[in-house]
């Protein structure tokens, strides 16, 4: 029995569709390495909050996770297609993130959409998780829903379609250079944070009449430094998804420079350690080593393509070092409620990252200028504002209508309490004592 040779033409179509199947099986396991992410802000944020407020600040996690991924169905990723020359939409580019479009679903001759799609749902749900913690102990659970989803699946788009499409005016026009997302979604993320405790205000008992700050410590230090550790591994999902799959060519980035994943994997890691030693050497915390180490990723992210790995190091001790001073600063001397740190850390830590890429700047942009110190700095102010406004005019108007916050009462009570029906630590059947069978209730007990 002989076997029939292919013809060359139905070879290079074996070899592409080879290719594409591995660029769509990369990109999912991206996506659910950035699932990890979440499980580590859940565990991040509840170890964070004190024992009555435990599983609350885990529900606006995953609350947050559930209404992102619809929204950004019906009109994030509309946005993101559209959206890239600023306020103004390119109907005609924007016309296949519609829901009815032939590809926003089953679709045997698209592998792509669906699953750029789920990664950048993924992203947009990250926007969430930074924003929450700093939030933990006293919002309502619907103002904050709504907050999520306005920063999920509108504004950090909005930031991405600018300065992280190719054909963003950010990029385009000023050179704008940021690999790992330190602007669209760190910046962006931290300065909405800040918009939002400024109006929320303090939780009851972080600061006495005088101004005198009091710690208020989460149940779970441990479980805090775990999830930290966790949202490092989804990282690494994270950045995956920041690098371009050419089927038959080299990695490159969404601003056309060739990249290798060996580059980034230099580069995260040395920021990761420099970003541990930093705070290390400020703080000796567990809790702002494994925060520093995030911080200073992404003092590095806008370069993790391009730097050599040992300033990479550099930039990651420098984030470690700058992002706690900088929360100790906003604390002490603006009486702003942080519970986490968030803005410090993504805020500061992805404005020192976009700044020093500018500082070190040269690298060639291949969809628009060269990277410049103007470019990325105009950026940065760019970004902090699409962050900031939206976060601090939104939650000033739910203050006003007293939506925003929970009642007193309810914050002392706490929060599991009031939004959830269920204790995070709950007593089992005393040990002393012997359980009383309810009559007629075979085998059924009473505490």
């Amino acid at each position: 029995m002989t076997a029939t040779a292919l013809s060359p033409e139905e070879l290079q179509a074996m070899i592409e569709m080879s290719g594409t199947i591995n660029m769509e099986v990369f990109y999912w396991w991206c996506t659910g390495l950035m699932v990890i992410i979440h499980a580590g802000f859940l565990a991040y944020e509840m170890g964070a909050s004190r024992l009555k407020n435990a599983l609350a600040s885990g529900v606006k996690n995953i609350l947050a996770f559930a209404f992102i991924i619809p929204t950004f169905f019906f009109f994030g990723w509309w946005i993101y297609l559209a959206m890239y020359g600023g306020f103004t939409p390119d109907f005609e580019a924007g016309a296949g993130g519609i829901p009815w479009s032939s590809v926003m679903g089953p679709n045997l001759i698209d592998n792509g959409t669906g699953i750029f799609w789920g990664a950048f749902v993924l992203f947009a749900a990250t926007t969430a998780s930074i924003f929450s913690g700093a939030v933990i102990e006293r919002i309502r659970m619907s103002a904050f829903i709504i907050l999520a989803i306005v920063l999920g699946s509108g504004v950090w788009i909005l930031g991405a379609a600018w300065g992280w499409h190719p054909d963003g005016w950010l990029t385009t026009q000023w050179g704008f250079h940021d690999f790992g997302a330190a602007g669209c979604v760190h910046m962006v993320a931290g300065f909405f944070a800040l918009g939002v405790i400024i109006n929320l205000g303090p939780r009851i008992g972080r600061f006495l009449p005088d101004g005198t700050v009091v710690p208020i410590k989460g149940h779970s230090a441990p479980m805090s430094i775990i999830g930290l550790m966790l949202i490092i591994v989804g990282f690494f999902g994270f950045l995956g998804g920041c690098i371009i799959y050419n089927t038959g060519a080299q990695w490159t980035t969404i601003f056309g420079n060739p990249t290798t994943l060996s580059s980034v994997s230099f580069n995260t890691l040395m920021a990761f350690s420099g970003g541990i030693i930093g705070s290390y050497v400020i703080t000796r915390q567990p809790f702002w080593m494994m925060s520093g180490a995030l911080a200073g990723i992404f003092s590095a992210a806008p370069g993790l393509d391009v730097y050599y790995p040992p300033l990479a190091f550099l930039l990651g001790i420098i984030g470690g070092v700058v992002t706690p001073m900088a929360d100790k600063f906003i604390t002490k001397r603006f009486k702003l409620d942080d519970a986490v740190g968030a803005f410090s850390v993504h805020g500061i830590g992805g404005l020192i990252g976009i700044v020093s890429m500018g500082i070190f700047s040269g690298y060639p942009n291949v969809n628009g200028p060269d990277v410049s110190f103007f470019g990325q700095l105009a950026s940065a102010g760019v970004m902090a504002a699409l962050g900031f406004i939206p976060g601090f005019v939104l939650s000033y108007v739910m203050a006003k209508f007293g939506v925003l916050r929970v009642p007193p009462k309810a914050e002392i009570a706490g929060l599991d309490l009031v939004e959830v029906p269920l204790e995070a630590y709950p007593e089992a059947v005393p040990a002393a004592g012997q359980p009383k069978s309810e009559p007629g209730m075979a085998g059924s007990v009473t505490a």
